[in-house]
C-alpha cells in the first residue's frame, strides 16, 4: 500500500508536463525511482513513514535545482500564501512581549480592537478566561489564541494604568488589513518618502493612495525606499513600475526554457509619470524591487542610489499537490528594458553557499568602497539616454552609498541582540507615554525636541540590569546610532512605524544622499537622467 501511495504521488510529481518528461528522459528517472522506492517499501527492516519519504524525496530533488525552487509542506502553505495577502482575520492589534506580558503596541486604525477603545500600552492578561502573563507565551502562541474567523469571539482581560481592576472586552474578529507600506510623509517642502516593505496583493492601491495624499501637501518630487524589500508578486511589481513610465514602455519580460518571452508595458495610467524620483535601494532589495528599480533606470526615469541589489530574478509558479503541499517550480528569468538578467549566478545544489553571498561582498568589500565591484565589457548595456547599466546580478546603483560601519561596537550589537533597545523602548513609553504626548503631541515636535540624554543615562543602566556591561569607550563610538535608534523606537511605540522611519531617517546615509541628489540639478543633467 505505501509503495502505491508512494509511486503514485511520485508520478504525479513527474507528470506536470508530459513533453518534458520526454525531451528530458524524466521518464526514464520516474521509473528508477518507483524502483527504488518499491523495494525500499517492500524489504525495509522496519515499518515506514510513506509521506516523510514523499516529503523527504521531493525536498531532496527541489534542492537540486536553483535556490529558489521550493516544497513547502501542506501545513505551512496557508502561512506562506499569507505573508503576501492583504488582510488576516483577527482582532486587530500590533503586539510584543515584555517581561512575559503581551503589551499591545497600538491597535490597527479601524479594526474591532480600536473600536471598542483598546490603547497602545495595555497589557493582555487573560484570553478566554486562560492567564496568559508570566507563562512564557510565545508570538505564534499570542497569533494562536487571538486570530479567528471573522465573527467569532475572543475575550480579553486587560490591565492598564491607571486601572485597578482588570477591564473585559469582548471583541468580534474581522479582517485585518495587512499593510506594505511603512512609511509616507513630506521629507522637504518638495520632496515625499515612500517607504515600501513587500509587493503584496494590495501594494498598488496602497502606494496609489500614499501618492495622492503626498501630492495634497505639495509633492513634486519622490523617493521610493526599496531597501530590504525582498519583493512579491510579479503583478504588483509591474503595477508599481507602471504608476513613473509613459504608456507602452517594457517594465519587464520574463522568459524560460519552456516559458516564451513574455514582456509587461506599461499603461496610460501612471500618476508620478513626471517629477525626480529617486529610488532606495540595497542587498536586501530582490525580486519585485528589482524589476521597479531596473525598470526606472533602463529608461532614464529616476535615479537608483544605494548599493547593489541581491539578484533575485527567477520566476516561480506554484503547483499544488494531491495532499495540499506545493511545490513552487522556477519557470523563466526575469529581464529588464535593456536585456539585462536580474539573476546572480548560482550553482546548483548549493543554496546555503548561494545565500552567504551577500556576507562575501562585505569581506571583498563592495558594501563599503564603490571601486571594488569590477564588470567586464559583457555586461555592460546601454538606455536610450546612452547611460551605462551593468548586468551579472542585481541593479547597480547609478549613485553609490556605502555601508557605514563606523558606528559598529561589541556594546551595540549586544542590546541589538538581546532585544534590550526595543525592550527599553517600550517600558519606558508605558511609564511616561501621557506626560510625553502633552509635551510633544505630533511626531515633528517630538524629532526636534525630545531630549535624550537623560534617557541614554536610564537606558545605559536599564542594559545594566539586564546583562550588558557598561562600556563608556564603545557607548562613546556607537551613541549617534544608539540616541538615534532609540528615539526612533519610542516615536514608534508613542505613533506608529511611520514615525520611525521620520525620525531615523535623518540618521540613515542612503537618505540623506537621496536629498542631497535631489537638490542638485547638475546631477541629473550630468547623468543624463529625465525628470
Amino acid at each position: 500500500m505505501q509503495r502505491i501511495l508512494i509511486s503514485g504521488i511520485l508520478a504525479l510529481l513527474f507528470s506536470v508536463n508530459a513533453r518534458a518528461q520526454i525531451d528530458t528522459g524524466l521518464v526514464k528517472a520516474q521509473k528508477k525511482m518507483d524502483a527504488a522506492i518499491a523495494i525500499i517499501s517492500q524489504q525495509y527492516v522496519e515499518d515506514l513513514d510513506a509521506d516523510k519519504i514523499v516529503e523527504d524525496a521531493i525536498s531532496g530533488i527541489m534542492k537540486e535545482l536553483d535556490p529558489h525552487s521550493v516544497y513547502i509542506p501542506a501545513k505551512r502553505v496557508k502561512s506562506e500564501n499569507q505573508k503576501l495577502a492583504s488582510e488576516f482575520e483577527g482582532i486587530g492589534i500590533y503586539f510584543n512581549i515584555l517581561n512575559d506580558t503581551i503589551i499591545v503596541v497600538s491597535p490597527i486604525s479601524g479594526g474591532p480592537s480600536e473600536k471598542l477603545g483598546i490603547m497602545a500600552g495595555d497589557q493582555i492578561i487573560e484570553i478566554n478566561k486562560e492567564n496568559v502573563a508570566g507563562v512564557n507565551i510565545s508570538n505564534d502562541g499570542v497569533r494562536e489564541r487571538l486570530l479567528g474567523k471573522s465573527g467569532s469571539v475572543v475575550n480579553v482581560g486587560i490591565k492598564r494604568n491607571g486601572v485597578s481592576d482588570l477591564l473585559y472586552f469582548d471583541i468580534v474578529r474581522d479582517k485585518i488589513p495587512l499593510y506594505s507600506i511603512d512609511a509616507s510623509y513630506m521629507a522637504t517642502p518638495k520632496t515625499g518618502y515612500i517607504k515600501v516593505n513587500r509587493f503584496a496583493a494590495s501594494t498598488s492601491k496602497e502606494f496609489r493612495q500614499k501618492l495622492h495624499e503626498l501630492k495634497e501637501q505639495g509633492m513634486e518630487n519622490l523617493i521610493l525606499d526599496l531597501t530590504g524589500n525582498g519583493g512579491g508578486y510579479l503583478y504588483t511589481a509591474f503595477e508599481l513600475a507602471d504608476e513613473f513610465l509613459e504608456w507602452g514602455k517594457m517594465i519587464v519580460y520574463t522568459e524560460g526554457e519552456h516559458s516564451p518571452k513574455r514582456p509587461l508595458r506599461a499603461s496610460s495610467r501612471g500618476d508620478f509619470e513626471s517629477g525626480k524620483l529617486i529610488v532606495l535601494i540595497d542587498e536586501g532589495s530582490a525580486s519585485a524591487s528589482e524589476i521597479v528599480s531596473g525598470a526606472i533606470q533602463d529608461w532614464d526615469r529616476g535615479l537608483v542610489v544605494g548599493r547593489r541589489s541581491f539578484g533575485k530574478g527567477l520566476v516561480q509558479k506554484p503547483y499544488t499537490l494531491p495532499d495540499g503541499s506545493e511545490i513552487r517550480l522556477t519557470i523563466a528569468k526575469y529581464f529588464t528594458p535593456t536585456g539585462r538578467c536580474i539573476q546572480k549566478p548560482y550553482d546548483k545544489g548549493k543554496k546555503s553557499d548561494y545565500y552567504k553571498e551577500t556576507f562575501r561582498r562585505f569581506e571583498h568589500g563592495e558594501l563599503t568602497h564603490a571601486d571594488s565591484l569590477h564588470f567586464p565589457d559583457s555586461l555592460r548595456y546601454y538606455t536610450p539616454n546612452k547611460r551605462v547599466v551593468y548586468g551579472g546580478g542585481g541593479i547597480m546603483p547609478d549613485i553609490f552609498v556605502p555601508l557605514d560601519t563606523s558606528q559598529n561596537s561589541d556594546y551595540l550589537r549586544d542590546v541589538t541582540r538581546k532585544g534590550i533597545l526595543n525592550k527599553f523602548a517600550l517600558t519606558y513609553v508605558n511609564k511616561n507615554r501621557e506626560e510625553i504626548l502633552s509635551r510633544y503631541p505630533e511626531v515633528n515636535s517630538f524629532k526636534k525636541n525630545f531630549p535624550m540624554d537623560k534617557i541614554m543615562a536610564d537606558f545605559i543602566e536599564f542594559a545594566e540590569k539586564e546583562g550588558i556591561a557598561r562600556n563608556d569607550d564603545q557607548i562613546e563610538k556607537s551613541e549617534l546610532l544608539l540616541t538615534t535608534q532609540l528615539k526612533a523606537l519610542i516615536a514608534r511605540d508613542l505613533w506608529d512605524v511611520n514615525a520611525y522611519y521620520q525620525v531615523f531617517n535623518d540618521y540613515r546615509h542612503d537618505f540623506r544622499k537621496a536629498l542631497e541628489v535631489m537638490d542638485n540639478e547638475e546631477i541629473f543633467k550630468e547623468l543624463r537622467v529625465e525628470k
